[in-house]
């Protein structure tokens, strides 16, 4: 793990005296950046071309970590325009990283547009700390934990309204994406939007599609230039018995076992690769890696390979899954992109020991690494990390591409909204193909377009509060799919995604999936086993925030904001993927989640978003401007259902470790759900019963983050009155205390 930590003191009335950091508080293998009244600390193994520092004259001092292609000039320009307010100008370079300025009395520190960048802080010792992770904070104030907002996460996942700018640990605060955090002496602390606000009265002017298209490829290309420009990296040489040194949440035998050789899979090859599944989003940054000017790939002379230009392109091949699934063409479209002589192939096969709900070489799943917070991504750590393993040091991914390119069911009521009806027509015919020769299928055009107008005509405020009453009465049975289904692209009506296998599994057809997104907001698919008093409590949260002003830069727009929301979810998932699947030396980039890329794809039209296949349309213009117009055939095709399977097939697998895992879980402790109802479900779900896999994922991954930070020892700083103690004092309490 990874993360800066900072402190703003107050410097009108001194406050905090001998308790301020950098005095006799520090953290744990930190590396100091600045010191002085508000130190900054970069903590972890970060390289040193992600840490950069630019000071001007006057004392004003800007410091960049992460990937981030602007010059040492750009940077200098950034400072002085982030001394006059302007903090746009520090979002606005390719890549992906954090970016604090202090100038004076005054320290800013922003977020990215998606979310894989947050920003935490919490008061302490009379001024803020701040910190690109929660756990940090916790451990510097002993919060308690905040069972509300794990109630809330769990009943409303993909809710802004529920959440808030809470975290799981009490009195620790988010940033939420797009806002910067501005603290003045210390105690003054406000979060700002950078982005220029949205018109919610009349329509934003029509965008060119071609103009569009070429600004998402333009910015695509840009980020993957970036990591191909950054310098080359080998990963750490063997350290033979030595601790590779303090990991917060990791015990020295797990710290040793993390060590290239030191009894799990070999460390990351050195130099640049790429995720190569056969799904559009992933080949796409492969062959753009692949054919951008430059050394793309291994460093020459490394081991296995002919040329030292060649990149790295890693395929997961899962043994397990039926070959009717729909694998075996994903892996073929794979081999045939791969034939690209500047990629080397590599296929990484596993069976039932990388299914869901493996632990750790085989072992609980409770074992693993402390993650900041808890997520469904826990569930397959280990399988992705059997993938990244055979990766290089830096890695691409295709996360987040479904997200920023495809269009949120809740997008048709914004066409309405903007009177360009004729736009429904290709949607919700491919709907109704994809209901197939049933009765309903000829009522699907008239049924999707009720549910739009519907829903453009439902005040933001009376959405939320119809959210609130089912909460309350408990009808969250017919919720949806989970985080699949906020997605636009219903398995084969739109080909993006998530909705559609999800919702075969859990008995609802794609009409169904895409009825239910189409709201302001929802429950989500684990609120079905949640207790309902747990319930009640959330659907009060629900309830004030409707009677709180919607918030300028989101818009009034459901479709526009239902898909802001469903990226920050799937941003906040991807950072825990990263920490619980992390290998040691290796970085994984995700370029879709870049600043300039969410830009890029936010101003595609809507009426673009929502045809048939957009997205896969979009990429084939971003590799056609760059020179590559082969694609195999199937190429676009969603991958959803063998995902789907998986889970099942793991759910399947380990159900007996999971009802062992709820035969007395912290989950009922905290008052959040029954044992025996959750143990009920696991076996149903085990049987072949279409249940929501998604829910049942979410709830075992709390479950398991909630037993690895209890048993968790130790701190992230020295210094402090206790040498030894848990990050959370206090444990979960006996009942929520919401």
């Amino acid at each position: 793990m990874r993360w800066l930590v900072g402190w703003a003191a107050d410097h009108a009335s001194g406050a905090g005296g001998a308790a301020r950091p950098g005095q006799t508080i520090q953290p744990v293998g930190a590396r100091q950046l600045w010191d002085g009244p508000d130190p900054l600390w970069a903590v972890g193994d970060w390289r040193p071309d992600e840490v950069r520092l630019v000071e001007a004259d006057g004392g004003g001092r800007l410091a960049v970590l992460g990937s981030c292609g602007a010059s040492d000039e750009q940077l200098r320009i950034g400072l002085f325009a982030a001394r006059g307010g302007a903090l746009r100008h520090l979002t606005a370079w390719p890549g992906s990283y954090t970016a604090v300025v202090r100038v004076g009395r005054r320290v800013t520190v922003t977020t990215d547009l998606a979310g894989a960048r947050p920003v935490f802080h919490t008061p302490w010792a009379g001024g803020t700390a701040y910190a690109t992770a929660a756990l940090p904070l916790a451990d510097l104030i002993e919060a308690q934990l905040d069972v509300g907002h794990l109630a809330a996460l769990l009943a409303c996942p993909d809710a802004p309204e529920a959440l808030g700018d809470g975290t799981p640990y009490a009195g620790v605060r988010r940033v939420p994406p797009g806002h910067a955090l501005v603290m003045r002496d210390g105690r003054s602390r406000e979060t700002v939007s950078y982005e220029p606000a949205v018109p919610t009265v009349v329509a934003a002017p029509p965008v060119d599609a071609e103009a569009a298209v070429a600004g998402v490829r333009e910015a695509l290309v840009e980020a993957v230039r970036v990591r191909l420009a950054a310098p080359r990296h080998a990963p750490v040489p063997d350290l033979g018995s030595l601790d590779p040194g303090p990991i917060p949440g990791m015990g020295p035998a797990q710290r040793r076992a993390d060590r290239p050789g030191g009894g799990r899979a070999r460390g990351p090859a050195p130099g640049i690769g790429a995720d190569l599944s056969g799904g559009s989003a992933s080949a796409t940054l492969a062959l753009l890696a692949a054919g951008l000017p430059g050394v793309p790939g291994t460093v020459y002379g490394t081991p296995g390979t002919s040329a030292g230009e060649r990149l790295l392109a890693v395929t997961f091949n899962d043994l397990t899954l039926d070959p009717l699934s729909g694998r075996e063409a994903e892996l073929e479209r794979a081999r045939s992109i791969a034939e690209n002589p500047r990629l080397r192939h590599v296929v990484v096969a596993a069976g039932e020991e990388a299914l869901p709900y493996a632990g750790p070489d085989g072992g609980p799943l409770a074992d693993g690494p402390l993650t900041d917070e808890p997520g469904p991504s826990l569930v397959v750590a280990e399988r992705h990390r059997r993938r990244l393993a055979a990766g290089s040091a830096d890695h691409l991914s295709g996360y987040g591409a479904r997200e920023v390119l495809d269009a949120h069911p809740a997008r048709l009521a914004d066409l309405l909204l903007d009177r360009r009806r004729r736009h429904l027509l290709r949607p919700v015919t491919a709907l109704a193909k994809a209901e197939g020769a049933t009765g309903r299928s000829v009522l699907v055009p008239l049924t999707v377009y009720r549910a739009a107008r519907r829903l453009a005509r439902t005040p933001y405020r009376d959405g939320v509060l119809e959210t609130a009453r089912r909460l309350r009465e408990r009808d969250v049975t017919g919720s949806g799919t989970g985080a699949g289904a906020g997605a636009w692209g219903t398995g084969g009506a739109w080909g993006a995604g998530r909705a559609g296998g999800a919702a075969h599994e859990s008995g609802a057809g794609v009409l169904d999936a895409s009825l239910s997104a189409l709201a302001w907001c929802r429950p989500g698919p684990a609120a079905r086993w949640l207790t309902g008093e747990v319930l009640a409590e959330v659907s009060i949260r629900l309830e004030q925030a409707a009677l709180r002003p919607l918030p300028g830069e989101s818009g009034t727009r459901p479709g526009e904001r239902r898909a802001r929301a469903a990226l920050a979810r799937l941003a906040a998932d991807h950072r825990i993927l990263e920490q619980a699947a992390e290998v040691r030396s290796q970085r994984l980039h995700a370029p879709f989640l870049d600043n300039q890329v969410v830009r890029a794809c936010r101003a595609l039209p809507e009426a673009l978003r929502v045809q048939p296949g957009a997205r896969a349309a979009v990429l084939r213009a971003v590799l056609a401007g760059a020179g590559v117009h082969e694609l195999p055939p199937g190429w676009g095709t969603p991958s959803r259902a063998t995902h789907t399977a998986a889970a099942r097939t793991g759910l399947r697998s380990r159900v007996g470790d999971l009802i062992d895992l709820f035969d007395a879980p912290l989950l009922a402790d905290a008052g959040l759900v029954e044992a025996r109802v959750v143990r009920k479900a696991l076996r149903a779900a085990a049987e072949g019963e279409s249940l929501p896999l998604d829910g049942l994922a979410e709830l075992v991954s709390t479950e398991v983050w909630l037993r690895r930070l209890l048993a968790r020892r130790g701190s992230c700083w020295t210094g402090t009155a206790t040498e030894r103690r848990r990050a959370v004092a206090g444990g979960v309490p006996q009942r929520p205390s919401l």
